[in-house]
């Protein structure tokens, strides 16, 4: 009975916590850069240390803070910029998807594979943002569309998956 002890059990289960956290953490590292590169390193500044704290909630650890801001400072760091890409989703439910990336053909070609898996595809810049008012940091639906369930499975599908891409930080919808 290979691999049925109670250390097994704690490892794969220590491995799945673990890559979530990853991932969230990954995405906290983007999001702390690209603030970081806009106020030149300043944790001063609102926007910051409003990121940085929202990161200590979810229990980053300081040393990838610090990593991220420093990474944001030096010379060579790299260039992440923000991107929105805009959809249509089942039931004609608008899609906008706010990311965090540094290569835009490589984010764009994911996303697009993520939305053709789905019988979804991007459209045209402009073309979904009208549904939606832009807050401080997020997209508020300004009229929602009633779907049913079958569509607001299929909706929650690739919402899931476009979560689970690295490059992808939130999605909004107008769904009801």
């Amino acid at each position: 009975m290979s691999g049925h002890n109670k250390w097994s059990k704690i490892k794969h289960k220590k491995a799945a916590g673990d890559a979530a956290k990853s991932k969230v953490f990954g995405k906290y590292a983007r999001l702390i850069t690209v603030e970081a590169k806009k106020v030149g390193g300043n944790l001063e500044s609102p926007r910051l240390k409003a990121v940085i704290e929202k990161a200590k909630k979810d229990n980053m650890p300081n040393d990838n803070i610090e990593r991220a801001v420093k990474k944001a400072t030096e010379a060579g760091g790299g260039s992440m910029e923000e991107v929105i890409y805009e959809a249509y989703g089942p039931g004609g439910v608008a899609i906008v998807i706010s990311g965090l990336t540094d290569n835009r053909n490589k984010a764009a070609a994911e996303i697009k594979h993520i939305l053709s898996k789905n019988d979804c595809e991007l459209a045209a810049p402009g073309s979904a943002l009208w549904a939606f008012s832009k807050n401080e940091n997020d997209w508020t639906p300004n009229t929602t569309i009633p779907i049913n369930d079958t569509d607001g499975d299929k909706l929650q599908k690739i919402i899931e998956e476009l979560e689970d891409n690295d490059e992808v930080q939130e999605v909004f919808t107008n769904a009801e």
